[in-house]
């Protein structure tokens, strides 16, 4: 089966998305809702066991609707989480159609922004799971093979990854894994990472892993666009606003579930109560009901702050990228307009960076917003890849 021209409606729900992400009316989160429906087959029904080599593909299927050209699925493949625990992800495929270069064709991983933590939250359950992977026109036009993870625990079932960095980094790492598994003599060794926000963190945190985790791979370069990078006062800078309060629901969720830290020690009673219910919620596709709960929140969220509160601060330092020089290029894009991730903190990240040692390109964008970065910055980080990945 081909992937069907469907494809100029996701191009309109990307534009949609990236709206919504800068704040938006609730009219066009409406058509995003419509844009964005489930995937309503039988793939990720009762799931194989996760234990076994990561990167191990356990289940594909053809998937319809993507762009003209090109041939994609869905797929299920091992990986494994921060403690090493064998675990289940899901994701998407995507390949140009004809024939592969000589050496086989860069595989790019991508890693997807905050779309929420639920399993219904994965961006391969959308019936349009295209929408998600920004610049994946371009990526296949210039020959690349396109890969994603869902992240664990969302797709299938498995424990919360939400800003869990060591997690998402290996998920990331096996999707390529995974990649190379199904188009076997197609894909070579070479390796590229691409994130937004949250799959900017993901990302970065693949780069830091990829020699420990993967090093069969070859890691050419990593991108990132507005990354989440020093995680304590991102939250808190956030958390004044509705977006605030929602993110920060499933951080501090992730959090209490993987570290078993107590929710009391850093949120208010009301913020406890409601976080099972902001939690279950998707961003964007759920935007107006998730901020329903999360609106009264807002200036009664924290009972803390998050970069003194204990072991609070020392699980957001353990998840902020950073730690060490990467021993590939980067490149940040940031948006000059964003007030989610803000411009300082990202170009701090980027001095550290050069301090340390990384071969670090920077490209800040002037009126870019957080949704809007990816997309303006593609042009630029098809050029990176494609210096990188010769």
């Amino acid at each position: 089966m081909r992937a069907s021209g469907r494809y100029m409606a996701a191009s309109l729900a990307v534009v949609l998305a990236a709206a919504l992400l800068a704040g938006c009316s609730q009219e066009i989160r409406g058509e995003e809702d419509v844009l964005a429906r489930p995937y309503t087959g039988h793939f990720y029904d009762d799931p194989p066991s996760a234990a076994g080599t990561p990167g191990t593909v356990v289940r594909s299927e053809l998937a319809a609707g993507g762009p003209q050209g090109a041939t994609a699925w869905r797929i299920l493949f091992r990986s494994t989480d921060q403690s090493g625990r064998a675990v289940l992800n899901s994701g998407m495929l995507v390949e140009p159609d004809g024939k592969a270069p000589a050496g086989g064709r860069t595989v790019v991983s991508w890693a997807h922004a905050t779309t929420g933590s639920a399993e219904k939250c994965a961006p391969s359950r959308s019936v349009d799971p295209y929408v998600w992977m920004e610049g994946l026109t371009g990526l296949l036009k210039q020959g690349y093979a396109v890969v994603s993870t869902d992240y664990t625990g969302m797709g299938v079932a498995g424990p919360n990854s939400y800003l869990v960095g060591e997690t998402e980094g290996r998920n990331v790492l096996d999707a390529a894994r995974a990649a190379r598994a199904v188009l076997g003599a197609a894909a070579s060794d070479r390796v590229l990472l691409w994130g937004h926000s949250q799959g900017g963190q993901a990302a970065l945190f693949a780069a830091q892993a990829w020699k420990r985790y993967a090093p069969e791979l070859e890691v050419r370069g990593v991108a990132v666009a507005a990354p989440a990078t020093d995680l304590a006062p991102l939250l808190r800078a956030d958390i004044g606003d509705v977006s605030g309060v929602s993110i920060a629901s499933y951080a501090f969720d992730a959090y209490s579930s993987v570290y078993d830290a107590p929710l009391d020690s850093i949120l208010t009673p009301a913020a406890v109560a409601a976080l099972p219910t902001m939690t279950g919620f998707c961003l964007l596709t759920q935007n107006r009901t998730l901020h329903d709960v999360a609106q009264p929140l807002v200036g009664r969220f924290l009972a803390g702050d998050p970069e003194t509160t204990q072991p609070w601060a020392e699980l957001l330092a353990a998840n902020t990228p950073g730690a060490s020089a990467l021993p590939m290029p980067l490149f940040v894009a940031q948006g000059l307009s964003d007030s989610l991730v803000r411009p300082s903190s990202t170009s701090a990240f980027v001095a550290l960076e050069k301090q340390r040692g990384t071969d670090v390109t920077y490209d800040p964008v002037a009126g870019a917003t957080h949704g809007s970065i990816a997309n303006k910055a593609m042009p630029a980080v098809l050029r990176f890849f494609d210096g990188v990945a010769r």
